[in-house]
């Protein structure tokens, strides 16, 4: 036979778009429109309803940035079309390449009633099936004008990023406002052969399915009257059902397909148009799932749960119908899907606490799994806090977007810092957006890792980022995938489902230890200052708030503010979202963030004040109260007194220039440049600085990546570096015992201060930057003479090594990487920590010198200055503190870590306040002090081994407690884990490395 597969191929393409495509719609009469734009903000439903619109027509220009528009449509079904299908079919002014990214809208009937969203490809409303004729229609769009920032040049600088910048000219244009016969045969056809076509693409071109798919394709097409394929539509199906009833093979690939609409809590759009959007993809599943019998729909993120019920209690209606009938299922157990490399040990766990409480308090549902699948990357730590709130499962797909190494596994065992072990799948899908092509279910069988000993693998179906989630087009193509000859089978299934099936056929699968490190998106962990700074104070602030709060409650009746401090971690959760706590949404996003933090800010030093206040009493004694886990001069972790005197700093001239620096323990010299060429550690007679090399060394490198410019850091920017080493000033500080620098460089101008505290050893450097440059990269070094082949990062509950080598392809991809309070690096005998308090991203390497000995130079990323999403990223004044601590154990480093990000507070007061309770080992760090959720008066500690060692320690109550258990992370007991005893006020417990544990102690 003569090979003619092209030309059918080609033909199939040409007939579904030109003809049989535009068949689906054969009749249409145009609905009358009117238009009211909304001034400023989104107004409420009935506001909008209410207003009176004035008459547009198609082919207007509606819409200025981040506007909201209410089109009023109205029309009459004619009598001619009784008997038929009818939908309105509603173009704003749609990309169809672009769901989720630009106009979009929520439909209602005149009651306020919610209809269901349209969007790029979704785009129909059904009016009647069938109708009568006659019918009066009436309807209302509630259209979000949102602005494609990622366009066609996607990383072009944009000022669409802030309504304060967006300008005010009208975006789209109105292109169809119809009512329109739907035919539904037609739709059908087009169903079937767009998943035959695209099945036919994917098969060998000499498989035997291949050529029966192409013949019967080409049966169907002579049978289609291209002048009438309405009337041929039927005929046309009837030729392709043999070839979509042959079954799949029994050895076929097992596809649990999930509903989905993965929606950025915030991206290229605010906070609040994500409200909108949620309700929008919320109605529209609700829609089809009333339509659709075995179509299962899943969203995680119970903030966007959260807004539903607040802002659109209609929707909300029915998700809560959805959810009790088992079809609209809470996924991932966390408040949302955050970013995992940066938030703090306690903030990660309670992503967990307000998701997983929220879908229990509202459904009495428990989630399984976290589902996270578009985080940059996953943290050593994060296993166990999965395991200690109750859940065991983890999905994401984003590591298969790393540029360098492919992962071996789609579904493994991740081992975390403490040995906990989560089942974890990746979809080989390779996409959170799946449509349920041909292509994509290829590619997921050929990519799968785990053939010959698993089958089953898990497809997000949905359109997402911006929202929009399944459409009618994916349910059918599902349904003829189910049991299809060439293709991996498709069921609808819940993840739970996915998970229980995964598990037992593969319950021993391969391993994967430490962190799951992203290959790509390493800049988010320095794009946006102020919003990471605004993370990490809050943070620390809601520790210190819990603390004194519990503290005062107990010793004093204070009232505990359960509810401020509840909806303020919520705040702060939200902003961990993994675009805005990685930097990489719209200038708006970020300047309502600072706003936000520091509105938060204020509201937590004024419960902090109230509290410690309350503690203190009236007096006139001097004292700090200490809200770090280690004492410090005296002072007890969690307590307050009269602070000891630590010695005194020197400070004298330098030969040649420059100042010396001398505590007794320290003694280091910066030189006229303003630059550390001495660190030296007096007690073990050791220089911390490498020879020839100088520390504090501001290093500015250009910084355009090939794309994604506020997420990607390219390893080229390595190759050209400008060291910042002129100043205009060297000169003492008005303390007398510190060293102030100021250095100029394009644009901006950096102030540093270097002090050394009395009695400690350790080197703080204060730095304020005025940053305005564009397409460069901060970095603060120091050159340290230490000889290590890794080095220790901190993460959530615990630390983890990386290589400081680059002996394969995975070692160096690692050239940017996440620590938190501190890095550590350390020979067997002697070690040196680099503290911050607020930066996140870091690198290390190491050279050989001409003397033999090592080069082991730590780099902290400060500031960057990317156009892309946000034009004026970070231009503005920093300010950072970090500190170097040359002689560190790693017990220092973690010390030393906390000491920086809570500084003491100073009050008068009556005397002494004792800690409400206190750990006898420094290893064992006490994350959280807090009164417990359910307003019960208990205590609940939460605590972990920090040092990676086992330890023993006992734990003293400053309070009469009556019963102690161990908890989740929910504050639930452990139903297989014996309490401790309590005897008296004291309580031992084991500890692994790293070992969390949460106890909650009864009080009399």
């Amino acid at each position: 036979m003569h090979d003619d597969r092209t030309l059918v191929e080609a033909r199939l393409a040409r007939v579904l778009d030109e003809r049989i495509r535009p068949a689906v719609y054969p009749e249409s009469v145009p609905l009358d429109v009117a238009v009211w734009n909304a001034p400023g903000e989104p107004v409420p439903v009935a506001e909008g309803l209410a207003a009176e619109p004035e008459p547009v027509a198609v082919g207007a220009r509606w819409g200025a940035p981040w506007g909201t528009s209410w089109f009023r449509v109205t029309g009459t079904v004619p009598e001619e079309w009784a008997g038929r299908t009818v939908e309105a079919v509603l173009d704003l002014g749609f990309d169809e390449n672009m769901p989720g990214f630009q106009c979009e809208g929520l439909v209602y009937r005149p009651d306020g009633t919610p209809v269901k969203g349209v969007n790029p490809r979704n785009q129909w409303v059904r009016i009647g099936a069938p109708v009568e004729g006659g019918e009066e229609v009436r309807l209302h769009i509630e259209a979000a004008s949102n602005p494609v920032i990622m366009g066609h040049r996607p990383f072009a600088p944009t000022p669409l990023g802030d309504k304060e910048t967006a300008g005010s000219a009208p975006l789209y244009t109105l292109t169809r406002m119809d009512l329109a016969v739907f035919d539904e045969t037609v739709w059908q056809l087009v169903v079937d052969l767009e998943v035959l076509g695209e099945l036919m693409a994917e098969l060998p071109v000499d498989s035997p399915r291949r050529w029966e798919i192409l013949r019967a394709v080409e049966r169907a097409l002579d049978a289609v009257d291209l002048q009438d394929v309405g009337g041929t539509a039927e005929r046309a199906r009837a030729r392709l059902a043999d070839v979509l009833a042959a079954p799949a093979v029994p050895s076929a690939h097992r596809i649990s397909a999930v509903g989905h609409a993965h929606i950025d809590s915030a991206w290229l759009w605010p906070l609040r148009e994500t409200v909108r959007k949620v309700a929008r993809t919320t109605a529209n599943m609700t829609a089809l799932l009333d339509d659709e019998p075995e179509f299962v729909f899943a969203m995680s993120q119970a903030q966007q749960w959260a807004w539903v019920k607040e802002h659109r209690p209609e929707v909300w209606a029915r998700v809560k119908k959805a959810v009790a009938d088992g079809r609209f299922v809470p996924a991932g157990g966390m408040w949302v899907e955050s970013d995992t490399n940066m938030p703090g040990s306690e903030a990660m766990a309670r992503q967990f606490v307000h998701g997983k409480r929220f879908f229990l308090d509202e459904f009495g549902i428990e989630n399984d799994e976290a589902w996270l699948p578009d985080t940059f990357g996953f943290a050593a730590g994060l296993p166990q806090i999965i395991k200690a709130a109750g859940s065991k499962y983890l999905l994401t797909q984003k590591i298969s977007w790393s540029r360098t190494n492919r992962f071996p596994h789609h579904t493994f065992r991740w081992e975390g810092v403490d040995g906990t072990r989560i089942f974890t799948h990746f979809p080989p899908v390779d996409t959170y957006n799946c449509s349920m092509k041909g292509s994509e279910l290829a590619h997921a069988v050929r990519n799968f890792k785990d053939k010959g000993v698993a089958r089953h693998s898990l497809a997000p179906t949905g359109w997402g980022d911006g929202g929009g989630g399944t459409t009618r087009e994916m349910v059918a193509r599902a349904a003829r995938l189910r049991n299809l000859e060439g293709s991996a089978t498709v069921t609808w299934e819940t993840p739970s489902a996915f998970f229980a099936k995964a598990e037992a056929e593969y319950p021993e699968p391969p391993v994967w230890v430490g962190e799951l490190y992203l290959e790509l998106h390493r800049a988010t962990l320095t794009s946006q200052a102020g919003t990471k700074q605004g993370n990490r104070r809050s943070e620390h602030l809601l520790r210190e708030a819990e603390l004194w709060a519990a503290t005062a409650a107990v010793r004093t009746g204070f009232a505990y503010p359960y509810e401020e401090l509840d909806r303020i971690w919520k705040t702060v959760l939200l902003h961990q979202f993994h675009d805005i706590l990685p930097g990489s949404s719209i200038a708006w996003v970020h300047r309502e963030a600072r706003a936000t933090y520091a509105r938060i800010a204020a509201e937590l030093n004024a419960v902090i004040d109230s509290a410690q206040r309350a503690l203190a009493g009236e007096g006139t004694v001097p004292l700090v109260f200490n809200a770090a886990p280690h004492a410090r001069a005296g002072v007890p972790a969690g307590g307050a007194r009269t602070a000891a005197a630590e010695g005194r700093t020197t400070l004298a001239a330098r030969p040649g220039g420059g100042y010396v620096l001398d505590n007794g323990l320290l003694r280091t010299e910066i030189d006229a440049r303003g630059l550390l060429v001495s660190a030296h550690d007096l007690e073990a007679g050791r220089e911390t600085v490498a020879p020839g090399r100088a520390g504090n060394l501001l290093q500015l490198h250009p910084d355009l990546p090939n794309m994604w410019d506020a997420w990607d850091v390219d390893e080229f920017y390595r190759n050209t570096v400008t060291d910042l080493t002129d100043a205009e000033e060297v000169t003492e500080g008005e303390d007398g015992a510190s060293v102030r620098i100021v250095r100029s460089f394009g644009n901006s101008r950096v102030t540093q201060l270097l002090s050394l505290p009395p009695g400690e050893r350790r080197l703080v450097v204060d730095t304020e930057v005025d940053w305005h440059e564009t397409e460069k990269f901060l970095k603060l070094a120091f050159p340290l003479d230490l000889h290590a082949e890794r080095y220790a990062s901190e993460t959530q509950f615990g630390h983890f090594f990386r290589p400081t080598h680059t002996n394969t392809s995975w070692e160096a991809a690692k050239f940017e990487a996440c620590n938190h309070r501190f890095v550590h690096l350390q020979e067997p005998d002697w070690g040196v920590a680099v503290v911050n308090d607020s930066t996140y991203g870091h690198d290390v390497t190491r050279t050989v010198r001409d003397d033999g000995g090592t080069t082991t130079t730590v780099r902290v990323s400060l500031l960057r200055a990317p156009r892309f999403p946000d034009p004026e990223t970070d231009q503005g004044v920093h300010r950072f503190r970090h500190a170097l601590v040359p002689g560190a154990t790693v017990g220092d480093a973690v010390r030393e870590g906390w000491r920086i990000n809570l500084p003491e507070r100073h009050l008068t007061g009556a005397g002494e306040v004792a800690p409400l309770v206190t750990v006898d080992r420094d290893a064992v760090v006490v994350t959280a002090v807090k009164l417990a959720d359910d307003g019960s008066g208990d205590v609940v500690v939460r605590f972990h081994e920090a040092h990676g060692a086992r330890a023993l320690t006992t734990l003293t109550t400053g309070f009469a407690a009556t019963g102690v258990e161990v908890t989740d992370l929910l504050e639930r007991p452990l139903a297989d884990t014996e309490a401790p005893p309590l005897d008296g006020d004291r309580i031992t417990v084991r500890l692994r490395p790293f070992q969390l544990m949460t106890l909650r102690l009864k009080r009399a």
